[in-house]
């Protein structure tokens, strides 16, 4: 796993809300505007991670001191599906502005931009975040916000699980999908359908419990819309993968049609491997 261990102590993050606001970011064009603090990171006594951003730095890709592994550390390969005009890359990174995350490019058909927490991360996972538009995508196929969970990058290869949305009032669809590892396998295995899309303001999460099988459950507005069972079955035309039963929670984008990756993206993003899962605590559920 491509990961240093997130903060282990409430005194690093501490030391980390210290002096956030004197680490302009590597690619910054405006440090004068940037927010502060760029992000809240915690471990508790029984060493669960919390995190969350709202994005306050320009950076290309994201960063925030170091937190997050981009898509394109999976490296390249032209045998792999990578093509000579992206110089191999498989899958895309996400970049911010001071208050949005959002796709940088998709160098093959299904390399999504990709970001995921370092670190060791327990696998109850839960992740939310915030939808932003700032123009509404129309016609053609497709556009989606993503949530990442138990997701491993490593060399040409992506595993994990991703629920997903589309951002199109036009082409209304939500999924949940298991990652095997090579560019383009991946597997929509939900239960039920749900012909809906996310808005401006939109809230969307997921969480990850159990090993096998492993239940992904998608929410909007913390209301549950799906759920998938993994229990490492073939499905979607390739072979049998996963369960996944580790790896870090984070986001990701596709835009296969115009490449306007400007025009949606998260305005906000948190993260915890409580054994708890938060939209649970949210919604006062056991």
């Amino acid at each position: 796993m491509i990961a240093q261990r997130l903060f282990t102590s409430w005194e690093r993050a501490i030391l980390i809300l210290s002096i956030a606001p004197l680490l302009g970011s590597g690619c910054s064009r405006d440090r004068g505007n940037a927010k502060s603090p760029a992000a809240v990171v915690s471990s508790d006594a029984r060493g669960e991670h919390f995190y969350r951003t709202s994005f306050p730095q320009i950076e290309n890709p994201i960063s925030e001191s170091g937190v997050w592994v981009g898509g394109s550390s999976a490296g390249a390969s032209i045998r792999a599906g990578g093509s000579l005009w992206s110089r191999g890359r498989l899958w895309g990174n996400v970049q911010t502005n001071h208050s949005v995350a959002y796709g940088v490019d998709e160098p093959t058909e299904f390399g999504d931009p990709t970001a995921i927490l370092a670190g060791s991360w327990g696998p109850t996972q839960s992740v939310t975040a915030t939808v932003h538009i700032n123009n509404v995508p129309m016609g053609g196929c497709c556009h989606e916000v993503e949530l990442r969970l138990r997701t491993t990058i490593t060399s040409r290869s992506i595993t994990g699980y991703e629920a997903y949305c589309s951002v199109m009032s036009d082409n209304q669809y939500c999924h949940i999908a298991r990652w095997n590892g090579p560019n383009g396998s991946y597997w929509n295995f939900e239960t039920g359908s749900s012909a809906t899309y996310l808005a401006e303001g939109d809230v969307i999460t997921a969480t990850a419990t159990g090993t096998n099988p492993t239940v992904i459950i998608l929410y909007k507005n913390r209301r549950k819309i799906l759920e998938a069972k993994d229990t490492g079955a073939a499905g979607g035309g390739f072979g049998a993968f996963g369960p996944w039963i580790s790896g870090g929670p984070g986001i990701g984008f596709y835009d296969n049609h115009d490449r306007n990756w400007e025009s949606f993206g998260f305005s906000s993003f948190s993260a915890t491997d409580s054994s708890r899962p938060a939209i649970l605590r949210q919604m006062g559920l056991p």
